[in-house]
């Protein structure tokens, strides 16, 4: 599984309410339960949000993002999606991936 940072943002807080909130809640719990998020929450700036997902590729990733509520009510009206090559002491901090040699780090 790949892994990938979502950042939500350009929140609109007009649209808040609690069946909204609830709804976003039973999405994450759902993708949880199915393995598929890691972690989440929103920052400090209360604008935007983050999630951590597990997913086979960019396409499963985007889909369950389509289907969060925050998203799909335009709570939130714009995200992003990145893949992360995370870097542990498994793969020795990534010294030798082709990335890292790349850049002449």
């Amino acid at each position: 599984m790949k892994k990938f940072v979502v950042i939500l943002s350009d929140k609109i807080k007009n649209k808040f309410n609690q069946s909204l909130l609830q709804a976003h809640v039973d999405h994450l719990k759902k993708i949880k339960q199915a393995g598929k998020l890691i972690l989440c929450g929103p920052f400090t700036d209360d604008f935007s949000a983050f999630q951590l997902l597990c997913a086979i590729n960019l396409d499963e990733a985007t889909k369950m993002i389509k289907q969060d509520p925050f998203i799909s009510a335009g709570y939130y009206s714009s995200f992003e999606i990145k893949e992360l090559i995370e870097a542990n002491e498994n793969n020795s901090w990534l010294m030798e991936h082709p990335q890292t040699k790349e850049k002449g780090v």
